[in-house]
C-alpha cells in the first residue's frame, strides 16, 4: 500500500485495524433488548472505520479519503477524481443565479432559511446501483461517454440487478449519480460535516449489520437513520479489490473466499485497466507500456 501510494504521488496515514473480540459489549450500540452482538470480524471492521471517521472530526479535517488496505486504482486516478469533482458539482449545486433550481428536478429543495447542502460522502465504493425506486435518493446522473479508463462491458460486474450501466449505455461509459444499494467500503471520501453525521448516525446507533450495510442505510435514510444524506457514486468504481496471487482464504478476515485450499496463480484487480499495483515495475522504471488487464478486442 505504501509503494502503491508513492507511485501515485499520494501521501497516506495508517489507522490501526481492530480485533473484534477486543470491543467490549458496553461499547457496542444497541437499540433494543433483542439486539445481538455482531460477529467479531464485522464488529472489528465497523470499529476501525469509525476510528477513521472520528479522526476526521477530531482533527477538524475538511475532507479525507479512506482506503482499505487491499484497494487498487488506475494510474490515471487524478484525472478520474477531477472528473468526479465536476460531476459532483453538477449533481448537487443549483444552476448559476437560480438558487434552489437544479439540473436534476428530483434533487431536494433547500428551505428558505438554510444554506444549500453539500455532499457528505463525496464518493462511494462498489457497487451502487443507478437510483430508481427509492424516494429518498435523487435520480439525476451525469454520463461520460468514451472513457478509456472503463473496462469493456464483458469485464464489468455488480451485485445489483439490473446493471443499468451495462445494459443501457454503450461501451466505455462512466456514470456518476447518488448512491442506492451501495455495498463494500474499499474506498470512499468523507467531508467534515459528513464525518460528524456518520459519528452520530453510524457510530452511536445500533450496529446490527456490517459497516457497508450501515453506510447504505445512512445514505438511503433507512434503519432509523435520517433521510436526505448526500452520497455520490461512480460506476464503475474508482477503487477495487486487488487479488494477489496466493491462497484465496487470505483475501478476507470477514467472510470465506476459499476455505478448501483454492489458490490464485496470477494477481489481478477487479475492473481496473491500468492497475497501479500491476504496473509498479513500469512506473518505477519510467516506462509507459502499461499492462492493460482488460484490453479491447
Amino acid at each position: 500500500m505504501v509503494l502503491q501510494a508513492a507511485l501515485s504521488d499520494i501521501q497516506i496515514e495508517f489507522i490501526d485495524g481492530v480485533i473484534g473480540k477486543d470491543v467490549v459489549d458496553k461499547a457496542v450500540p444497541m437499540s433494543s433488548p433483542d439486539d445481538k452482538r455482531p460477529p467479531d470480524a464485522v464488529l472489528g471492521s465497523w470499529r476501525a472505520h469509525m476510528n477513521a471517521i472520528r479522526e476526521i472530526v477530531h482533527r477538524n479535517l475538511s475532507s479525507a479519503l479512506i482506503l482499505e488496505d487491499d484497494a487498487d486504482w488506475d494510474i490515471r486516478i487524478r484525472d478520474q477524481l477531477h472528473d468526479f469533482a465536476l460531476s459532483a458539482h453538477a449533481l448537487t449545486q443549483s444552476l448559476r443565479g437560480r438558487r434552489g433550481v437544479y439540473a436534476d428536478s428530483t434533487y431536494p429543495q433547500p428551505s428558505d432559511d438554510s444554506p444549500e447542502s453539500v455532499p457528505e460522502l463525496n464518493f462511494y465504493h462498489l457497487p451502487a446501483t443507478t437510483p430508481n425506486h427509492l424516494p429518498t435518493v435523487p435520480k439525476g446522473r451525469v454520463i461520460r461517454l468514451h472513457d478509456e479508463t472503463v473496462a469493456p462491458k464483458k469485464n464489468l460486474w455488480t451485485f445489483n440487478i439490473p446493471f443499468t450501466l451495462k445494459e443501457a449505455y454503450p461501451e466505455h461509459t462512466r456514470a456518476y449519480h447518488h448512491v442506492q444499494e451501495g455495498v463494500c467500503t474499499l474506498g470512499y471520501a468523507v467531508s467534515r460535516r459528513g464525518a460528524q453525521k456518520l459519528l452520530h448516525e453510524v457510530a452511536l446507533k445500533e450496529v446490527g449489520e456490517a459497516y457497508d450495510i450501515l453506510l447504505r442505510a445512512y445514505c438511503e435514510g433507512e434503519r432509523g437513520r435520517r433521510p436526505g444524506r448526500q452520497c455520490l457514486a461512480t460506476q464503475p468504481s474508482l477503487f477495487h479489490h486487488h487479488r494477489p496471487a496466493g491462497p484465496l482464504n487470505a483475501i478476507s478476515d470477514i467472510s470465506n473466499h476459499g476455505g478448501n485450499g483454492e489458490f490464485r496463480d496470477t494477481a489481478m484487480t477487479d475492473m481496473v485497466r491500468w492497475s497501479v499495483r500491476l504496473n509498479a515495475d513500469a512506473l518505477m522504471e519510467g516506462r509507459t507500456n502499461f499492462v492493460d488487464q482488460f484490453p479491447d478486442e
